[in-house]
């Protein structure tokens, strides 16, 4: 934006030392503005770095919590797969023990059933004799009176 001149040249040394002041304060804000800038950057940075910082604190507590609930559920999974195995090995015993009693009656009944059979030959069954059905009852006889 241009300015009048005027005939006075004190008012024209006042109008350029005004426009020069001005440069000078837009200077100095752009100065302080920048100052403040920087000042904002260094800071957010700083708390970044610190927000950071607890952020890997945090997931290292976390990745260690979460590895020792790991380690306690390996070693609670070990024991019970080792009860598992004791417990079937237990059964598998008796199991074996008792299979010997079982089987062997078993087996006994079967062979003494096979010679049976052997010695004697199957007997052709004589056919039922029909059976007579049930005769009814009479009806028991009225008395009559005798008038």
């Amino acid at each position: 934006m241009s300015t009048r001149k005027t005939n006075n040249a004190e008012l024209n040394k006042a109008i350029d030392s005004l426009g020069d002041a001005a440069q000078h304060v837009r200077n100095a804000v752009r100065g302080k503005l920048d100052g403040v800038r920087d000042a904002a950057a260094t800071e957010l940075a700083r708390v970044k770095a610190l927000a950071l910082k607890k952020t890997e604190d945090t997931q290292g507590k976390v990745d260690q919590v979460l590895k020792k609930a790991e380690t306690r559920l390996h070693k609670v999974i070990v024991k019970a797969e080792k009860a598992l195995d004791k417990a079937v090995r237990q059964a598998e015993k008796r199991s074996a023990a008792a299979a010997p009693a079982t089987v062997a009656p078993a087996a006994a009944v079967k062979r003494a059933a096979a010679k049976v059979a052997a010695k004697a030959a199957p007997a052709k069954k004589a056919p039922a004799a029909k059976k007579a059905a049930p005769a009814k009852k009479a009806a028991p006889a009225r008395k009559t009176r005798v008038a």
